[in-house]
């Protein structure tokens, strides 16, 4: 498949009203105004360890639980 991100976005486009479209442009410019930055992986290294081992597996239960779950009645 040789269509382009782009192309695939103003074929979407042109299907919406107007104000949709207004909302896509809306969102493409703070996208496009965000600068979305990293840090080195060795930066991060000091905070290893700092949550609680007991604290990451109730996370991940209540993610597991609540997150892989679609609400089909929601919109």
């Amino acid at each position: 498949m040789n269509t382009s991100i782009l192309d695939c976005v103003v074929e979407q486009l042109k299907d919406m009203p107007e104000n949709l479209q207004q909302q896509v442009l809306e969102y493409a410019r703070a996208l496009a105004g965000s600068k979305i930055q990293g840090v080195p992986g060795q930066q991060l290294l000091r905070f290893a360890g700092a949550v609680p081992t007991d604290d990451i597996h109730l996370m991940r239960e209540a993610i597991e639980q609540g997150c892989e779950q679609v609400d089909t009645s929601e919109w």
